[in-house]
């Protein structure tokens, strides 16, 4: 009686360690989305404060990635006065993923941890609101190819801000 015991016991406990290994590994996989995610808001604030500064006229904006010691990118908002939708298309309210964006207005933006590159599609579209200067910027994010399957459904971030005006 009590080997019979015993062997429901353990049928009992393998089933849950198993259960408790997969909650884990969801787990697990929402940790790296929303560390995509928080990156990709992250990029779309810094891409943000760079175009303000620049409308302001506060000089020419850049961001570095890799940590800082990669490439470069410089935010082009002097290819004259921004028009309307001067940049990415909009799709709505959203940047529009599809396509290549005019030069000046986008960054393949690469994040360095340790070993592991991520690159980042990152667009930005500049409209003239009113004359005293207000403009509406829009700048979207998103992780480009080579994501595992987890992570491929990882959606764009996009932010709109009026920068600007009186």
């Amino acid at each position: 009686m009590t080997v019979i015991e015993l062997l429901i016991a353990g049928f009992v406990l393998i089933f849950g360690m198993l259960a408790v290994m997969g909650l884990l590994m969801v787990a697990v996989g929402n940790n790296g989305r929303s560390k995509i995610d928080s990156t990709a808001t992250m990029l779309d604030q810094a891409v943000v404060e760079q175009i303000s500064a620049q409308l302001a006229g506060g000089g020419p904006g850049s961001i570095t990635d890799c940590n800082g010691v990669g490439t470069v990118w410089t935010i082009d908002t002097t290819s004259g006065t921004p028009p309307n939708g001067w940049g990415a298309q909009l799709s709505g309210s959203a940047i529009n993923f599809a396509g290549n964006p005019p030069a000046g207005s986008f960054m393949n933006y690469v994040e360095c941890n340790g070993n592991v590159q991520t690159t980042y599609d990152v667009r930005w579209n500049v409209q003239t609101m009113s004359a005293n200067g207000t403009y509406l910027v829009t700048v979207g994010a998103r992780p480009k190819g080579g994501l595992p399957t987890r992570f491929a459904f990882s959606i764009p971030v996009n932010m709109r801000v009026l920068v600007g005006g009186q």
